[in-house]
């Protein structure tokens, strides 16, 4: 049986990891680890207060007349994503952990699932660093400390836009939210989501006269990401992969679609994608083939990057939904599909490998009075983040469909400060400790420091945080000997802002 705390130092952190693999935290469902938070920093000593959406600030006071105020910032929520294979409830279940070792590295990972990685490493220090000041193993006399946990993160960062400034004080803010653990983050991306609804008209069809068959185009086995931080990485998108399917096949044949679901969240890359059409059943065999062909010749652009992107076809012969969409919606809806922006679209005009502008089509799903889509652009710049939704926008408006359009968040981005104290007393204590270079980046994600920066904007930030890959999927992986580096990092830095 796996037992976290023989992972290493410190031990209370793989405890507390451990502990929270086993609470629903999905975003808009973080009362249970709220709860626990909570119920930690009672028994250890501390107050706390919550605010009206749910997040929890502990207030570890200085000993002594303090000379600044640090806030530790992390998010209670995970994204829940899954392998369609995979039987698991995210709101009982709890994750199954495992290691895996990697050219000599030992990784934790999950069963099928996401880690809960991002950012239950934030939660685990925080509670870490508090167990460690009640036991007074660790003493900072100088600095009153607030600790501070939102909610829903992973969903447009709704948690923090909610924190008001009698919420919180502080001169200096690090955030746990960081993937890179030779790396201190400064700034980055502004987002923007969009839910967007297309009224749905549908005909019955007769099939038994029309003589049609169902199919089921399945499309899997994609690598999925994070929409900011993968985005440049070359994954596919399944949504964009099916709707070049469908488009080029409407285009040839007759075909009638009954349904298109693909998707979880807008801030990952979609990894599956299933729709179910009827066909003529004597151009089954044929238009089969000729799926099974477009597939080939797609899947070309993915090689090596996509190993396991699969294809999978079944007529269902029992398949009793006769209602299908009506041409000029079918039509219109498969062209939007095809046009519409995903993917890095501008590099960074001096951060070499940094994407500076993008776009995720993330999620379809077909209800039973509308077809709803999901997107989301993120950038460095305001002013281009709303370029691409506008081009989005047109071409919504030129579908000539009944459309309804709501804006689901809307987010800023975080501009580096190069001049920082904060940053610089992270360079003194990087350098004394590892005696090595790191790197001072900004990322295409969204962080929660762009947001809380607007509300306290004298507060210095930085992000920091151990090595972690594959977030938002179901690869997500923990650099298991990256935990006690930044541990030691994060103590150390505080004790010269001691």
């Amino acid at each position: 049986m796996l037992n976290l705390k023989d992972l290493g130092e410190p031990s209370e952190f793989w405890d507390y990891f451990e502990k929270i693999s086993k609470i629903p935290r999905c975003s808009e469902h973080e009362e249970k680890i709220r709860s626990f938070i909570k119920e930690e920093a009672e028994s250890l000593g501390f107050k706390y207060k919550i605010d009206s959406v749910g997040n929890l600030v502990v207030i570890v006071p200085a000993k002594v007349k303090q000379k600044s105020t640090v806030v530790l910032q992390c998010h209670m929520d995970m994204v829940c994503e899954k392998n369609e294979s995979v039987s698991h409830d995210f709101s009982r279940d709890p994750l199954k952990l495992k290691i895996e070792e990697i050219e000599n590295d030992k990784w934790l990972t999950a069963d099928g699932t996401t880690l809960g990685a991002d950012d239950g490493v934030g939660i685990c220090y925080i509670l870490t660093l508090m167990k460690k000041i009640c036991k007074r193993e660790l003493n900072f006399n100088l600095l009153d400390l607030n600790l501070l946990f939102t909610v829903d993160e992973e969903q447009g960062l709704r948690g923090a836009f909610k924190v008001e400034k009698e919420f919180l004080d502080g001169d200096f803010l690090i955030n746990l939210d960081s993937e890179e653990d030779n790396a201190v983050t400064i700034g980055c991306a502004g987002g923007l989501v969009h839910i967007i609804e297309i009224k749905k008209n549908v005909i019955e069809l007769n099939l038994p006269e029309q003589k049609l068959t169902a199919i089921r185009v399945f499309i899997s086995g994609l690598r999925g990401g994070h929409s900011g931080g993968d985005i440049h990485l070359g994954r596919g998108n399944a949504l964009k992969i099916m709707g070049q399917l469908l488009w080029k096949l409407n285009k040839q044949y007759s075909i009638y679609v009954c349904s298109i679901d693909g998707g979880n969240r807008p801030n990952a890359i979609p990894r599956e994608v299933e729709s179910v059409l009827y066909v003529e059943q004597d151009q089954s065999s044929e238009i089969i083939s000729s799926i099974e062909t477009l597939f080939t010749e797609i899947k070309v652009i993915f090689d090596e990057i996509e190993p396991n992107l699969t294809l999978s076809l079944e007529r269902l012969d029992s398949h009793s939904n006769n209602k299908v969409l009506n041409k000029n919606i079918q039509d219109n809806l498969l062209n939007i599909m095809y046009l519409i922006p995903n993917g890095p679209l501008s590099m960074h005009p001096r951060i070499e490998g940094l994407v500076f502008s993008s776009s995720n089509f993330s999620t379809i799903t077909t209800r039973e009075d509308d077809i709803e889509l999901k997107v989301s652009q993120r950038s460095l710049s305001e002013y281009f983040k709303n370029v691409i939704w506008e081009k989005t926008k047109i071409l919504l408006d030129l579908s000539g469909l009944e459309i309804k359009i709501i804006k689901d968040s809307d987010y800023p981005g975080w501009t580096p400060n190069f001049q920082s104290h904060l940053l610089k007393k992270y360079n003194e204590t990087y350098k004394k400790l590892f005696n090595e270079e790191f790197e001072i980046i900004a990322i295409h994600a969204g962080l929660e420091c762009g947001i809380l920066k607007k509300t306290f904007p004298k507060m210095e930030m930085i992000s920091i945080g151990p090595t972690n890959e594959g977030a938002h999927s179901p690869d997500e992986r923990l650099l298991i000997k990256s935990v006690a580096k930044v541990w030691d990092l994060l103590i150390n830095l505080l004790r010269k802002l001691n």
